[in-house]
Formats: structure tokens, sequence, C-alpha cells
């Protein structure tokens, strides 16, 4: 493991990326969800996150990444490499598309790991039941093009390092309430699908 696990402890990162994209999009996701998992899943995370460029060693500091966004994506060679080796030192990443991003960050992720494809998950993977159980899998959230959510992943050496989440949106559902007006039974749904991302992250 990386020696985040000694430096920051449990704290999480949101990942900086170059292209245009709004990185910065759903600004009070993540703080919400932090203090769901402090409330629920016992963690003690910082509950204001960081903001780290995928390129930048920062990166090293923190179990977890959470990027975001609706447009394109863009990783130099540099960052490419980078994020490679804080993947295979230990670290975990989590790509959720905000709606737009999939053709982008499916490219750039062929920069990070050439010789891999995103794979499915399946609904029986442990991510779906670390802390609450998902039976059928990845919560849809919200629309989009109605078409079915998909948890995707990559691996190094069997353990899962990135999980893309495509047609859900779990960050929007953490976001406040008011910014969306999502049902109290839907923002449960996908701040207990992220309280899994993060126990996973931290125990694997």
């Amino acid at each position: 493991m990386i020696s985040c696990y000694t430096l920051s402890a449990q704290d999480l990162a949101i990942a900086k990326y170059r292209g245009g994209g709004d990185w910065y999009s759903n600004p009070t996701a993540l703080p919400n969800l932090i203090a769901y998992c402090n409330e629920n899943i016992n963690t003690k995370i910082n509950t204001k996150p960081e903001i780290v460029d995928i390129g930048s060693i920062d990166i090293f500091q923190f179990p977890m990444l959470h990027m975001t966004g609706h447009g394109n994506v863009f990783f130099s060679d540099e960052d490419a490499e980078n994020l490679r080796n804080y993947l295979i030192s230990g670290g975990f990443i989590h790509i959720d598309d905000n709606y737009g991003m999939e053709p982008y960050i499916t490219k750039e992720l062929k920069k990070v790991f050439p010789n891999q494809e995103l794979i499915e998950l399946p609904a029986s993977h442990p991510i779906f039941n670390t802390a609450f159980d998902f039976p059928d899998g990845l919560p849809k959230i919200h629309e989009h093009d109605g078409k079915r959510p998909q948890a995707f992943g990559l691996f190094h050496e069997n353990r899962l390092v990135l999980l893309f989440t495509f047609e859900s949106d779990l960050g929007d559902g953490w976001e406040d309430p008011e910014i969306h007006n999502d049902p109290p039974a839907v923002r449960e749904k996908a701040l207990k699908m992220g309280a899994n991302i993060v126990k996973f992250a931290f125990e694997n």
C-alpha cells in the first residue's frame, strides 16, 4: 500500500484534470458524502476535500481520488504515468460520469493502462455490498439517456484500482437536496453506494 495511509489517514481528494471539462462540478457532492461516511461507516475523513492535479505527486497522499465532469478530459503522458503509478502503488480512483464524459475518459484511460479495457462489474462484486447491500448492482440516480446504470473497472494484479460509474450520476445524488430536488430515498441510495465505494477503497 502507498504511504497515504500514514500521511493522510483516510482523506479524499477531488482530481483536477485538463481538457476543458468541468472537474469542479458538483461542489457539495463530496463534502456531503464524507459527512455521510463519517456518520454511518465510522470513517474520520476531513470534511473539506483537497483538490489535486492528476499529474501532481500530491495524489499519493490520498487513498482515494474522486473525479467527475460533463465534458472533455485530457491526460498528458506525464499525467497518465503519474495516475498509473498511483494506482499500481495502492491508490484508487472513482470516476463518476456527470453526463457526457464517457467518450473522452474512455479514450484517455487507454494512456493509463494501454493493454486494458474497462470491464463491467457484475452485481456480485464486493463493492456493491461492503457497507450497504445493492443486489442489483449500481443504482440509477438520474435519467440521463434512460440507459441502465453501469459500473466499470480497471484492475491491477486482480485488485480493482479504478471504478467508472456511467448512466447513474452518483455525484448529483450526493449534492445538497435543493440542487437537483432528488427525493430523499434517491439521495439515500446514492449516498449508500458512495459509502460502499469509500469503504472498498480504504480496505482493498
